[in-house]
């Protein structure tokens, strides 16, 4: 149940396993309708989607996973996460709960995912919308390249060092940890941010509060997949598609960066004025209306 959120009946939380893991997703039930899989973004978790998923229920078999080292999925024991691994496990749900032609709304790093298993297996998506999801922008991709080699590595193996050596952030109390997620999106109500702490929590055996996801996951390893591939999957990409962006976010809009070029036809963008990153909880009434209407 989340009656903290007077939003009725929760999901049941339901497993599979992924290269040697379990995994973890909330299903939301009405199995006989047409399946929708809503992926989450990085150190976040699937019950971020309980307002999109409540909404959307009624019409869809709505599935959110927690992506592994996230939510109330295992952590990698090496503590090493690509973003080629995840799609694997992408492709292991779609594949295993029989869910293709599936129709996917995709956040962040769950919006990457999405596109790259897109590309990768077209006709298994009937429709995309990602939200800020196409990685770093290619000012970024630019920099990065100018580094030496070596030195991406070696700056990588020296966050995972410091990950090792870092013990898991303890809070005192669960207002702590919500006054911290006020301090991440400051465009969050009450009612939300209380909600998205509440599942993003777990309680220590001292009675501390720590967030679920692996700190591993701030040591994200170099590109697996170079940018001549990323672009060569977004353009397999052959069903309708719809990008979301905040007019007040970080992300670099594709329509302004150049990145569009590289999809077909069937994509537009779409950005939101009094928006950030989370374009799904800023303007929660207004994504939902236009998602709906795209999906249909």
């Amino acid at each position: 149940m989340i009656a903290e959120n007077g939003l009725g009946s929760g999901p049941t939380s339901q497993s599979y396993i992924s290269q040697r893991t379990k995994l973890h997703y909330a299903d939301w039930g009405n199995p006989d309708a047409p399946p929708l899989i809503l992926l989450h973004g990085g150190r976040d978790h699937c019950r971020n989607w309980d307002w999109t998923a409540e909404a959307l229920r009624g019409d869809w078999h709505v599935i959110c996973p927690d992506l592994r080292g996230h939510g109330d999925s295992e952590w990698n024991n090496n503590g090493f996460y690509t973003t080629m691994g995840y799609v694997y496990d992408l492709a292991q749900l779609v594949h295993q709960l029989g869910l293709a032609p599936v129709t996917i709304v995709a956040h962040s790093l769950g919006g990457n995912i999405a596109t790259r298993y897109t590309g990768l297996y077209p006709d298994n998506v009937r429709r995309l919308v990602a939200i800020e999801g196409l990685g770093p922008s290619p000012k970024m991709v630019e920099e990065r390249r100018q580094r030496p080699f070596g030195e991406q590595w070696t700056k990588w193996i020296d966050k995972k060092r410091e990950a090792s050596a870092r013990s898991v952030r303890k809070y005192a109390t669960f207002e702590d940890c919500l006054q911290r997620m006020r301090e991440a999106n400051s465009y969050l109500s009450e009612e939300q941010a209380r909600h998205l702490t509440l599942h993003a929590v777990m309680r220590n055996e001292d009675g501390t509060f720590s967030w679920k996801f692996d700190p591993h996951l701030h040591a994200w390893p170099p590109e697996d997949v170079p940018t001549k591939g990323q672009h060569a999957l977004w353009g397999a990409i052959t069903c309708p598609t719809l990008m979301i962006y905040g007019a007040d976010s970080w992300a670099s809009n594709p329509e302004k960066d150049g990145r569009l070029q590289y999809f077909g036809p069937n994509v537009k963008v779409s950005e939101y004025e009094r928006a950030g990153h989370w374009v799904h909880h800023d303007r929660f009434d207004d994504f939902i209306a236009e998602v709906r209407e795209f999906i249909a």
